[in-house]
């Protein structure tokens, strides 16, 4: 049993990177190609179409009521109903002017279109871009970390990126993040002189906590824990009387 146990010891532990991480990145991705195709469609398309809407209205209100209010003053209405119905323009009824909200429901418009300036048109394509280009350094991750692995060996471990880390080099151990996001920070002074940092991800990396815990069982520096508060003694007495 013990020869079991001292093998299993040795044995390296291989932490290759968890599916969830790829599902999570390429969500990301997904999401930051589709609000960028978004931004580039309301710059191109979107913005340009609520621009002429609201270049429709203004001709409605100078051209289409200026016209029925003048006519109506001249005692023209009439010729200028026939006019405005051979140009297909909106008329009103029984003498009364048109109103835009019946015009632009009839077309599928909005009641009050919104103009947008060349700024914002503009901005639409910035933001197109840039949400388009983070999506693209997701992609990269994604292909980046398709084959990285975490490696604990006996006395040390391999970080994803090729850094060994002697267990006996190791003076600091940060745990306070572990629980909630399964992240250890380990501090140590590398042979050649100086102090490094290297995060040990265990849900990025599938079997990380075994790197630790394996760490640990050969650590003898700093310990850094959450610390639970301890209970005041007036919610201590509380709980004893209920």
């Amino acid at each position: 049993m013990e020869q079991s146990s001292e093998s299993t010891a040795g044995t390296p532990i291989i932490c290759r990177v968890t599916p969830w991480y790829f599902r999570r990145m390429g969500m990301m991705a997904a999401m930051l190609a589709v609000f960028g195709l978004y931004f580039i469609y309301d710059g191109k398309i979107g913005y340009p179409k609520a621009n002429a809407i609201a270049d429709q209205k203004t001709w409605f209100e100078q051209v289409v009521l200026k016209g029925f209010d003048e006519a109506k003053a001249a005692g023209k209405l009439e010729a200028w109903v026939a006019e405005a119905k051979a140009r297909k323009w909106p008329t009103g009824r029984d003498g009364e002017p048109p109103r835009w909200i019946s015009y632009a429901a009839k077309n599928g418009w909005p009641e009050k279109p919104h103009r947008y300036t060349d700024k914002e048109i503009e901005e639409q394509f910035w933001w197109g871009g840039g949400t388009l280009f983070a999506s693209l350094i997701a992609g990269i991750l994604i292909l980046l970390n398709k084959n990285k692995i975490l490696r604990g060996e006996e006395d040390h471990l391999i970080t994803p990126d090729g850094k060994k880390v002697f267990y006996a080099e190791a003076f600091r151990v940060d745990k306070r993040l572990w629980d909630n996001k399964g992240l250890a920070y380990v501090w140590h002074r590398p042979a050649g002189g100086g102090e490094t940092r290297v995060v040990i991800d265990d849900l990025k990396y599938d079997g990380a906590g075994r790197v630790l815990d394996r760490l640990m069982t050969r650590f003898k520096g700093e310990l850094i824990e959450k610390i639970t508060e301890p209970a005041s003694a007036s919610a201590v007495q509380d709980d004893a009387i209920s």
